[in-house]
């Protein structure tokens, strides 16, 4: 009765991971120590450094919009191997000290080259895995950017303890160069195998649909949403940290935020594909404001951590959950845009959220603004309920009748 399982675990998936995740890791590495060096070195402000650390991610956003649009019509492993050459050239940027104007150029073009690769990455995953197991493979995939979440900040926080900024640089150049290499030794299924229907369509479509894929905007503007309490701890732990003397315990937040996305995803992936989307999205939302409110009453490490596990459990699957359902919604031969359209979301909310909260802290403190962003993902429940929970749930009572 039972056919065997479609194959998940192939060549390309495994190096597309290994692929994400090395970007992942020098994405939120930077992240973490890149406001400590615009301190250190500039003078920054902290408005400066919500700049600093955001522009990076406005960045990633700009190179999605181009990649989405073009992927399908240049090929999918030209345009990842293009990407990884633009990020290694550009990381060389960062030795170059000659005031916060030229860190802010460095940030955008280095995000630039993280956008075109993670964007080819996302986009070759999504058409490789199998439609039966394609929120689960989503959920794997996913957790390779967790991995990196998780061991980028370990890794960066360390590193600034222990070493100078020009080692930190250099070690992100190197794995630049070890995705590339990675990259050109894998066999990518060209684009022109996929399909012919894509040039045809964006010839019909409005302007904003070449760069944009509006089956996949209700989710993608939830993801944007969501984003500005995961930004508010990317950007602003380490300082959170110090005013708290809570600096040795934040090192190991995204090591327990990690282990606590690994040990769930592979069951929301599969929970996704059987159930649907609302059985992982309305309960990590939950978990994703009571995270947030919890961190800011932390004064002792044991809070600090469950609030990290608390969050890794909500935002590590909202993420991945959000990417599944922005495909499933999307036609098959337009999923680089849906890909794209997902992660410029993500980008945005990323990029922004540091920016604008950088002015609430000096304003209302740290406590505040964490206890907020917890009551802020609490109403994009009923946001989520509105742009897809109810349309799903309407689908299964009438599947049911």
């Amino acid at each position: 009765m039972s056919k065997t399982k479609a194959a998940l675990w192939t060549p390309q998936f495994i190096v597309m991971s290994a692929i994400n995740f090395l970007l992942i890791v020098i994405f939120y590495l930077l992240m973490v120590t890149i406001g400590k060096f615009a301190i250190s070195e500039y003078g920054a402000t902290t408005s400066q450094v919500g700049l600093v650390t955001g522009i990076y991610i406005i960045g990633t956003l700009l190179g999605r919009l181009f990649t989405g649009r073009v992927i399908e019509q240049i090929g999918r492993k030209r345009v990842l191997l293009f990407g990884l050459l633009f990020f290694i050239a550009t990381t060389g940027l960062y030795f170059i000290h000659a005031g916060i104007i030229l860190l802010l150029v460095c940030r955008l073009v280095h995000g630039i080259g993280v956008g075109v690769a993670s964007t080819a990455t996302g986009t070759i995953v999504a058409q490789i895995l199998p439609p039966s197991r394609k929120g689960e493979g989503i959920g794997y995939f996913a957790m390779s950017a967790t991995l990196g979440t998780a061991i980028g900040p370990f890794i960066g926080l360390s590193m600034v303890q222990h070493t100078t900024y020009s080692v930190i640089f250099m070690m992100c150049m190197i794995i630049g160069i070890i995705s590339f290499l990675l990259a050109v030794f894998t066999k990518v299924p060209d684009a022109e195998s996929t399909t012919v229907v894509q040039p045809t369509e964006k010839s019909k479509g409005s302007f904003i649909s070449q760069y944009i894929e509006l089956k996949a905007m209700p989710i993608a503007i939830v993801t944007f949403l969501m984003c500005f309490g995961y930004a508010a701890i990317l950007s602003f732990i380490s300082l959170f940290a110090k005013e708290r003397n809570l600096e040795v315990a934040s090192s190991y937040f995204f090591i327990v935020y990690a282990i606590a996305v690994l040990l769930t995803r592979p069951v929301t992936g599969k929970m996704l594909d059987r159930f649907g989307g609302n059985s992982v999205m309305y309960p990590c939302f939950i978990f994703f404001g009571t995270g947030l409110i919890l961190m800011s009453f932390a004064h002792s490490a044991f809070i600090l951590l469950l609030a990290g596990i608390l969050i890794g459990i909500g935002y590590g699957n909202l993420s991945s959950g959000a990417q599944a359902l922005a495909i499933k919604l999307t036609p098959p031969q337009r999923m680089g845009l849906a890909t794209s359209t997902y992660f410029i979301a993500l980008d945005a909310g990323l990029g922004v959220g540091p920016y604008l909260l950088g002015y609430v802290i000096p304003v209302f403190g740290y406590s505040v603004l964490y206890t907020s962003l917890g009551i802020f993902i609490f109403v994009l429940i009923l946001l989520y309920y509105v742009v897809y929970g109810k349309r799903e749930r309407m689908l299964k009572v009438s599947q049911l009748s």
